[in-house]
């Protein structure tokens, strides 16, 4: 006679495909506080997380928009931006005396140049200590947006139509020379 087997339901967040329960252990096992950063098109939030067994605290966060507060004006979801808010980040957590930590990824893929990897510069360039290869990290170019620069100049000169269309920030917010706006805005959160 066959019993009826125990069918065994897995969690929630797993069933979902939100958690990645085995990388989660792995990472609380370092005993260290993780650098947890997220994105989304528009965003970048990025927090130092400390586990406790009754859950997760959120000793620091800096988001993307707190950034634009600052004085950055352009889109928040790109590599600069995500550059400028892990700076602010690293400065916050100077103040809480937080030094290290160990980055979490969550379900992000780890994409060499990304912005996960370039907000982890930022905060790595802010004194904070992360264990990390500087193989992953945009290129300064990058940092500095001079892509966006020179992929504005090509379509401006290409399709003015196009390029009213996709820099109206830019151009709403009076941008000029990209390089010139992020290095102010990264002087004003060094002040931070």
């Amino acid at each position: 006679m066959v019993k009826d087997k125990i069918q065994e339901v897995p969690l929630r967040r797993k069933r979902e495909k939100k958690t990645n329960y085995k990388r989660r252990i792995a990472l609380l096992k370092s005993g260290k506080p993780r650098l947890v950063v997220r994105k989304s098109l528009s965003n970048i939030i990025i927090q130092v997380i400390e586990y406790t067994p009754k859950g997760d605290n959120v000793l620091v966060s800096a988001s993307s928009k707190e950034v634009s507060k600052l004085g950055y004006k352009m889109n928040r979801g790109n590599v600069p931006s995500a550059y400028l808010t892990g700076l602010l980040l690293g400065q916050k957590a100077k103040k809480k005396k937080i030094n290290d930590a160990i980055l979490d990824t969550g379900l992000n893929m780890d994409v060499k140049g990304s912005r996960i990897y370039a907000a982890l510069k930022g905060v790595v360039d802010s004194g904070m200590k992360i264990p990390c290869s500087e193989k992953v990290f945009p290129t300064k170019e990058r940092i500095d947006g001079e892509h966006i620069s020179k992929y504005a100049d090509k379509l401006k000169k290409e399709n003015n139509e196009a390029y009213k269309k996709q820099f109206s920030l830019m151009i709403k917010n009076n941008v000029e020379d990209i390089k010139k706006h992020i290095s102010e805005t990264k002087e004003k959160i060094m002040k931070v």
